[in-house]
């Protein structure tokens, strides 16, 4: 490996900067909530001497974790950029949530980087979650070094977790999981780590491991991925290390090899990491970019560049992550700002009209810090402020340069939070506030329920709307109170009935005067509303007709019974009366209600849920407990099919009455490894038993 501790000096306080994407490494660690991965990378910035004294998240003084809300909670919530240089080479270190509520950080972590580390605890086994961002990983094409964090730890066994390693990630290859380092023990405890390519000790050197086994499978791993490399192997040869690390750069790209070392909480092995991924981990030019037209990781080529994030507050204004895919990005230049063909956030986001921004300036982020950068160049990671109507996902670009570049998928928002304003003043800001809110976490979804008349924060589980609501109130200083999340019910008529409406009020000079008798039958489910006039001898003048229908519709809206609703009957004007000077379109709109009404005495009035068809992706280890679950939501379960190995995928209808936390519900019953979607299907009789605890006062 190169040579240890050369890129300390200089390093504190400056922004690493990087003249061609050949010098720059773009890495997201990746890893549960709790595996040491904020640790990890605070060891990593102080190992290549951008910090002098690595912080805590018990204290809250990592770099990465720098918002209130992560020092409440003591992890992470948001994506964090640490840049450091090591050998001349910048290292963009993305540390990004490892709660599933926060996977859409993950999700834009994983477009701006080349590269992971996959994080995993010695002191935890490798469990479902684990193997879900294993996953992710390997969707987003990222090559993997795997890092063992908490080795100091007392029940830490390396060769306990390799093994498990290999068996969760090998996916039918256990050989393509294989260690780079030795941890050294002494009394137990980790003192030092041997590398098995060049038999380098650091630290306490006795007792040296046995590193021959390792090192042959290690070396048989590497040979096995290039023909050349191992003819070589097979005739005899000793390969010295530097073939080797050539070997190894050309396995971990191709995603075939996976090195493995311990990490210590108090940096063994960081120095290490720090060189693998600048001998074998990709640079930019060594990537595809994600789709679009004309795009090539060339500092020359036109510009092209995307948005991965965007933060700020309502004293700073807003400050956009952007990862430049081609060009160079230079400040006080003209850039077309452009929404993806598709959006990034939920599908019925509002999108935006292109526009043109100018850069004004341009910051290279260090946890809060913000430190000035002449240019960005092709691969490269920057802020980029008041970029006033870019959002997550957007490309900037040149007019007639590269389109859009395709978005990345996020996680559907399916736990509601209804909220109101806590005063008038907040009222008044709510509207901005969830503007800005929403710019900054696209993974929100704002809805004003038009049955319900509620303000509905859609959000991806409690964790994150914990969150979504201390942003509103710290950030954009719009206090809101949750309040309970009302389900939107219909009504509807059992069977046929008459209704009398009456109205006639004389009270001196101009009255009121209007009589109209229905017929209300109900329709087919989905059937809706018809008007039928059956009047006949012109009992009701011809111009007063409309108006009782129009009374009708009004009330239809507000319900009969409980101010749902009211759908699928059939309105038939069979008779009234009307008078040559008092009757008035008012007076007949009043009548035609009063007649619904009245109408819904005589008969059963049903209440009507809404019913949703959901599929659910889970582990095969959880489909049982999954389909006892749904047993006891009512839903009626269609099928499951197979969704890959170890997966199934589930389908079944549900009433929506019965999901208003299932988001939280599945997550708990399948450790944080299944995912459903659901959409509405229809409306149904809502039971008995349910529709009397519906009704009762106070419910």
């Amino acid at each position: 490996m190169s040579e240890r501790g050369t890129s300390r000096a200089g390093a504190v306080g400056r922004a690493p900067a990087a003249d061609r994407p050949e010098q720059l490494r773009n890495v997201v660690l990746v890893g549960v909530s709790g595996c040491g991965k904020t640790t990890l990378t605070e060891s990593l910035a102080l190992a290549a001497g951008a910090l002098t004294r690595a912080g805590r998240v018990a204290d809250g003084s990592t770099v990465s974790d720098h918002e209130e809300i992560e020092h409440q909670q003591q992890r992470s919530v948001r994506l964090a950029v640490v840049p450091v240089e090591w050998h001349g080479v910048k290292i963009n270190l993305l540390d990004p949530p490892g709660h599933a509520d926060f996977a859409g950080e993950l999700r834009a972590a994983l477009r701006a980087a080349d590269g992971a580390v996959f994080v995993v605890s010695a002191t935890e086994p490798v469990t479902a979650p684990v193997l879900a961002l294993w996953r992710e990983c390997a969707d987003a094409g990222l090559p993997r070094a795997i890092a063992v964090t908490h080795m100091d730890a007392a029940r830490a066994d390396f060769d306990e977790v390799l093994a498990a390693c290999q068996e969760a990630f090998g996916e039918g290859r256990p050989d393509s999981v294989q260690p780079l380092d030795l941890p050294v023990l002494s009394h137990g405890q980790v003192r030092g780590t041997v590398e098995l390519l060049s038999g380098e000790t650091h630290g306490e050197a006795e007792p040296a491991p046995d590193t021959g086994p390792a090192r042959e499978r290690l070396v048989e791993a590497i040979a096995g991925e290039d023909d050349e490399l191992l003819e070589r192997y097979l005739g005899g040869e000793t390969l010295d290390p530097g073939t080797l690390t050539r070997g190894l750069r050309g396995a971990v790209l191709h995603d075939a090899l996976h090195p493995v070392l311990p990490i210590t909480e108090d940096g063994t092995g960081t120095i290490d990491l720090l060189d693998l991924i600048v001998s074998s981990f990709p640079a930019p030019t060594d990537r595809q970019a994600p789709p679009a037209d004309k795009l090539a990781c060339d500092p020359t080529a036109p510009l092209a560049a995307q948005v991965i994030q965007n933060s700020g507050d309502q004293y700073v204004g807003r400050l956009s992550l952007v990862r430049v895919f081609a060009g160079t990005l230079r400040p006080d230049t003209l850039v077309h700002v452009a929404a993806p063909d598709r959006p990034v956030g939920p599908e019925d986001s509002p999108g935006h009209e292109p526009s043109d921004d100018r850069i004004a300036g341009l910051t290279s982020p260090f946890g809060k810090q913000q430190r000035p950068v002449p240019v960005a160049v092709a691969g490269d990671l920057v802020c980029v402020g008041k970029l006033g109507t870019a959002r997550v996902g957007d490309t900037l670009s040149e007019r007639g340069g590269a389109g859009p570049v395709e978005p990345w998928s996020l996680p559907e928002p399916l736990l509601p939070i209804a909220v109101k304003a806590r005063s008038r003043s907040d009222e008044d800001k709510l509207s901005q506030g969830l503007s800005r809110l929403t710019a900054q976490d696209p993974t929100v979804r704002v809805e004003q329920n038009a049955a319900t008349g509620q303000l509905v924060l859609w959000c991806t589980g409690e964790a994150h709307a914990g969150v979504v609501l201390h942003q509103l109130g710290a950030l954009f200083g719009v206090q809101v109170e949750q309040v309970p999340y009302q389900v939107a019910l219909r009504e509807t008529f059992a069977g046929p009935a008459t209704g009398h409406g009456r109205l006639v009020k004389q009270s001196g000079g101009h009255g009121q005067y209007a009589i109209c008798d229905l017929l209300v039958e109900p329709l087919p489910a989905g059937g809706g509303f018809e008007f039928v006039d059956k009047v006949v001898g012109g009992a009701v003048p011809r111009h007063f007709i409309p108006s009782v229908e129009k009374g009708v519709r009004a009330q239809l809206e507000h319900g009969v019974v409980d101010d749902h609703p009211l759908v699928d009957v059939r309105v038939t004007l069979v008779d009234g009366k009307a008078h040559s000077v008092d009757s008035s379109d008012a007076a007949f709109q009043s009548a035609g209600a009063l007649a619904l009404r009245d109408a819904a005495t005589r008969t059963t009035v049903q209440l009507l849920e809404p019913v949703a068809e959901v599929t659910v992706l889970v582990p095969d280890e959880y489909l049982g407990s999954v389909l006892g679950d749904l047993s006891v939501r009512r839903a009626r379960v269609l099928g499951t099919d197979s969704a890959g190995p170890g997966r199934s995928l589930l389908r079944a209808e549900v009433p929506e009455l019965e999901l208003t936390r299932y988001a939280v519900d599945l997550r708990s019953l399948s450790h944080g490894t299944g995912s459903f979607t659901r959409s509405h299907l229809r409306y149904e009789p809502l039971p008995a038993a349910l529709a009397a605890r519906a009704a009762a006062p106070g419910r």
